[in-house]
């Protein structure tokens, strides 16, 4: 089991530090932004990249993850998805820059603003152009070149708008202008991948891919609805100055859903591979413990500093714009929504390996049901915190609606005795600092205390297993000197 562990760990850390690189580069453009960009013109960016967002599973409708579950007919499936998507890509871009106007208006971000729909629609086709080279090298194994080029292009992006907003003082438009290219950049490295485009399309291993993707689109937007859809609620409900101080502090969410994003490009193949063993229920069981307490013990730690983080003054100037602050108590609940995401993420492999995707469509349906809902109902009355709770509720109904559904098909033995545990000693830990009328040091010290009292109960109160704490300790000492390993035996 721990041999199969260290493989997911490795993978995940090599996927892992390309996506932490990338949203680390990315993250630096959030301060830029409240410095550069007013809320309204913030709030404008934050709901033409949600619509992205969205529009981007209409684009790939699952054949990535079909080219993914087909891999083993790798000759005739990628230039089946790739003819196939080249196709639609095509339409569908012709779609929206035909009406540009009209799509601006509908949106909410006005007619004026329809060369903001072009960009979208040059970023969307770019985007599909490398979305199964970047499966092929995944599957591939080949997760270095996939950081490398992943954070190139973020790393382009990030430049760009430096230069654009802060020396040339282009305005919201260039910040499109950027991920333009950056997106073209990504094109243009992964063009030896595309090489296997080439040989001709088979018709019949292309219904397999269909098959297999249709549907996953509608659960698809189900999902991304779920992530995305409540800042053009929001921008119907209120004002884009809310939409961009909510969105300034949702990116602060941003370091919970790296963890997330980089243990899914990593599990994805993991249980894909090893679903035949004997041993594979147990292995995924564990996984699962481990996420969610890796996972609570992080939440703990952004919940308790991110304000001091968000404050910080640099050369003289705060990290985030004051402007922004007032939206500083959603990112503890945002934190939270990614974490069961994480959790939902962990729940899909017995669905996946079952090939029963007609549960994530369900499901995923339901949890946009009560985002969208949530989000009518909540926002009105308690503005962005309103969202921000919708957001958690929605996870909260996914990963609880593909549990129940998936057990039935692949029995995984879940530890939940020890998973509630962990959320009951995390809740513990949590409270002191949140509830304490402790300002300044005071505060900061009770905080890190708390901080560092969730991984030593854990230890010393049951909560890891005797050869957990046996494999720790081993590895704690391989990486000791070996005087120091001498001395400590």
């Amino acid at each position: 089991m721990f041999k199969d562990l260290k493989a997911l760990g490795k993978e995940s850390l090599i996927y892992g530090l390309s996506t932490v690189g990338a949203r680390l580069l990315n993250f630096i453009l959030l301060p830029f932004y409240t410095h550069y960009l007013a809320p309204a013109d913030y709030g404008i960016v934050a709901a033409v990249f949600s619509y992205i967002a969205f529009l981007n599973i209409v684009y790939h409708y699952g054949l990535d993850q079909a080219y993914m579950r087909h891999y083993a007919d790798r000759e005739k499936a990628f230039p089946a998805a790739m003819a196939c998507l080249g196709v639609t890509t095509l339409l569908l871009t012709l779609l929206l820059c035909a009406a540009a106007p009209f799509w601006a208006a509908a949106g909410g971000i006005g007619a004026g603003n329809a060369r903001l729909v072009y960009y979208a629609a040059a970023i969307l086709l770019l985007d599909t152009a490398t979305i199964i080279p970047f499966a092929d090298l995944r599957m591939r194994h080949r997760a270095l070149r996939f950081a490398g080029v992943r954070t190139a292009s973020i790393v382009i992006n990030v430049a760009l708008n430096v230069v654009f907003l802060a020396w040339l003082g282009l305005g919201l438009e260039s910040v499109f202008l950027a991920n333009v290219i950056s997106s073209a950049a990504a094109a243009a490295l992964l063009a030896p991948e595309f090489r296997a485009a080439a040989a001709r399309a088979d018709l019949p291993v292309l219904r397999n891919l269909l098959s297999f993707a249709l549907p996953l689109l509608p659960a698809g937007l189900g999902s991304m609805a779920v992530q995305v859809l409540d800042r053009p609620i929001m921008l119907h409900l209120s004002d884009t100055a809310s939409v961009g101080v909510y969105q300034a502090n949702y990116r602060l969410g941003i370091f919970m859903m790296m963890v997330v994003t980089m243990f899914d490009q990593a599990w994805r193949p993991f249980f894909i591979e090893r679903s035949h063993r004997p041993d594979a229920a147990p292995v995924f069981a564990r996984v699962l413990t481990y996420f969610t307490v890796g996972g609570l013990w992080l939440w703990l730690g952004l919940s308790f500093f991110i304000g001091d983080l968000a404050r910080l003054r640099v050369a003289g100037i705060n990290l985030i714009h004051p402007d922004y602050w007032s939206g500083l108590g959603i990112v503890p609940v945002v934190l939270a929504a990614y974490l069961l995401n994480g959790v939902y993420v962990n729940f899909l492999a017995p669905v996946i390996i079952a090939k029963r995707t007609g549960i994530i469509l369900s499901v995923t349906l339901a949890g946009a049901a009560v985002s969208i809902g949530g989000n009518f109902a909540l926002i009105p009355a308690f503005g962005m915190y309103g969202a921000a709770w919708a957001l958690l509720l929605s996870y909260l109904a996914m990963a609880v609606m593909v549990h129940l559904r998936g057990r039935a098909f692949y029995p995984v033995p879940y530890e939940f005795g020890r998973i509630g545990a962990a959320a009951g000693l995390a809740a513990a830990c949590a409270l002191p600092a949140f509830l304490l009328p402790f300002g300044g040091a005071a505060g900061l010290a009770v905080r890190a205390a708390a901080f560092l009292a969730f991984p030593l109960l854990a230890w010393h109160g049951g909560l890891l297993l005797p050869e957990e704490k046996e494999a720790a300790l081993r590895r704690f000492s391989r990486l000791l000197p070996a005087g120091r390993k001498t001395g400590a035996l």
